[in-house]
């Protein structure tokens, strides 16, 4: 098992390494959907890292607790209800922003990577380490939004959080504010972040080295165990084998013997009527 890491690295690693969007790879509707501009891209930026280091914490502090067989609907429930908040909250002090984002607000109850580190993270490690780890998780995907939002605004509108930066009489790129203008500026994002690490060896591109460890170790077990049960399996068939050989060979054995003892039995018969 690896060593366990810094809370520096830990939360370093969801902005860099092991960002969710651009090096997992997750969670892509929400980010290809909202970020049309940068004032709707930071908004939901904020609202999915408040409920990523809120449920984190709370996951964390339960997880002793929390049956192993109901632990996904749990999650899901304490996730809820942080996006319940969340939503209210918008909803009170700022309706526009609310009204912009929509149903997406709503569906980070299923975001992948809030669920995905609620299972592979917050549930395995203390308070501290999952607090680090949403707010790594929560900076790492909201950086990627801003960023989209900031260049789809800028060569769609030709401006930046709604104040003009071009001059009015330059067109924008319209397609930048549609969905292909999102698709187009998340694969170049991803291709740099690709170029710039190729040089770089990444171990993991999933949830995390420490989990590959643990995953490692479980994988290898799991064989152990299979291969206990095959040796097992083979020494019960053959004790069944040589069980049934003896029962054979017994069986034989008294084959002979029944036709002698009748013979003998017979005999005295046979001597009175001949005489």
């Amino acid at each position: 098992m690896e060593e366990k890491k810094s809370k520096l690295s830990i939360l370093t690693n969801g902005i860099i390494k092991e960002n969710p969007v651009l090096v997992l790879l997750l969670g892509c509707c929400s980010v290809l959907a909202t970020s049309s501009d940068a004032i709707n891209a930071l908004g939901m930026g904020a609202a999915f890292s408040a409920v990523m280091i809120m449920s984190n914490i709370v996951i964390a502090a339960i997880r002793k607790i929390i049956p192993d067989n109901v632990r996904i609907p749990c999650f899901i429930v304490v996730i809820a209800g942080f996006v319940t908040v969340v939503q209210l909250l918008l909803k009170a002090f700022l309706p526009a922003l609310d009204k912009s984002l929509g149903l997406f607000i709503p569906l980070i109850v299923v975001n992948c990577i809030i669920l995905g580190r609620a299972e592979m993270f917050a549930s395995k490690n203390g308070v501290l380490d999952s607090l680090m780890d949403g707010i790594g998780m929560g900076i790492g995907y909201t950086l990627v939004l801003t960023i989209m939002g900031l260049i789809r605004e800028f060569l769609g509108q030709g401006t930046l959080f709604t104040q003009q930066i071009l001059p009015e009489s330059v067109p924008g790129v319209g397609i930048m504010t549609l969905p292909p203008g999102g698709f187009f500026t998340f694969a170049l994002l991803v291709a740099a972040v690709n170029y710039l690490t190729r040089d770089k060896e990444i171990k993991v591109r999933d949830f995390g080295e420490e989990d590959m460890a643990i995953l490692k170790q479980v994988r290898e077990d799991n064989a152990k165990a299979e291969a206990a049960k095959k040796a097992a399996a083979a020494a019960k068939a053959k004790a069944e084998a040589e069980k049934k050989a003896a029962e054979e060979a017994a069986a034989q054995a008294a084959a002979p013997a029944a036709p002698v003892a009748e013979a003998v039995a017979a005999a005295p018969v046979n001597e009175e009527k001949g005489e």
